[in-house]
């Protein structure tokens, strides 16, 4: 039977099963555990929460291809003011920078306000000092739902109308909340009903995908 844990992950590590620089999501567990398990999918290096790990190469293909619209949720501090016309461009579907390409729309809802100062822990430490220049300076909190994973993507839809994240974490993944008990580098079995969402998630990719082969990685 194929096994699966959430895990909360830190910040620093990064999202993969070996690394020649940086610690992997994968130093968090025991060797003897780690060995048999892979990532689903990539949060980046400086990104925490919500992680799953598995067994279970079927389970990357029902919750990673983009047509299967999975959803991930998102908490995050950024600079900038969110306002109203900013939401209905996030929502309707934006165009990332240079690139323009255009995301699928998403739900974004206003955590709080603050300003610069006020979350000066959560600010990246490269660029702590520059942006405490200007500590009075407008930030929110927000959380933000979308069914694509593209890379940085988060972080490149603010920047987009024009804000700036500083701190992300991802709070639910699949229909599974991150369990608040984790603290970060902690993780934990999935449940039998996480579990029996994410079978249902897999029986409704092998509907629309008969012919898909099992794949262990």
């Amino acid at each position: 039977m194929p096994k699966t844990y959430m895990l909360n992950k830190p910040a620093g590590y990064v999202t993969a099963c070996r690394d020649g620089v940086y610690p992997t999501v994968m130093d968090c567990l025991p060797a003897e555990l780690a060995r048999d398990l892979h990532p689903v999918g990539r949060l980046d290096i400086d990104t925490e929460g919500l992680l799953l790990l598995t067994d279970d190469g079927l389970l990357d293909q029902a919750l990673l291809l983009p047509e299967n619209h999975v959803e991930k949720e998102y908490f995050f501090y950024a600079l900038g003011i969110l306002d109203g016309d900013k939401i209905a461009r996030i929502e309707e579907g934006c165009t990332l920078g240079k690139t323009e390409k255009r995301v699928s729309p998403a739900k974004i809802v206003p955590v709080g306000t603050c300003t610069v100062k006020e979350i000066e822990n959560r600010l990246p430490e490269a660029r702590r000092e520059k942006y405490m220049k200007n500590p009075d300076g407008p930030a929110f909190t927000a959380r933000l739902i979308i069914k694509e994973g593209k890379h940085h993507q988060v972080k490149l839809m603010m920047r987009a109308v024009n804000c700036r994240v500083c701190s992300l974490f991802r709070v639910s993944f699949a229909g599974i909340p991150l369990d608040p008990a984790l603290a970060p580098g902690e993780y934990r079995l999935l449940t039998e009903e996480e579990t029996a969402v994410l079978e249902e998630k897999k029986a409704a990719f092998l509907r629309s995908h008969p012919f898909v082969p099992y794949r262990k990685n």
